[in-house]
């Protein structure tokens, strides 16, 4: 039991890194969709309140987090 468990929090640990590098992807993706996006005001102000929740929730270490939050902006621009 022992064993299983420390293999679960390496494969946890290992695994962190990986969604804190998609942060800044998604990021990117969102700041190049903004630059010719074809929505309303409204829409546009929704994606950077998430986009900025977003960036908060990656600063602080909490990545999975982040990644949905950005991806819900992501899916407000159509993408």
């Amino acid at each position: 039991m022992k064993k299983f468990i420390l293999a679960a929090a390496m494969t946890l640990a290992l695994a962190t890194p990986s969604f804190a590098s998609q942060c800044p992807a998604i990021m990117a993706k969102i700041d190049e969709a903004m630059k010719t996006a074809q929505v309303d005001e409204a829409t546009k102000t929704k994606v950077m309140e998430l986009y900025a929740k977003g960036k908060a929730e990656h600063e602080v270490g909490s990545h999975d987090a982040s990644v949905a939050t950005l991806n819900e902006a992501l899916a407000l621009l159509g993408m």
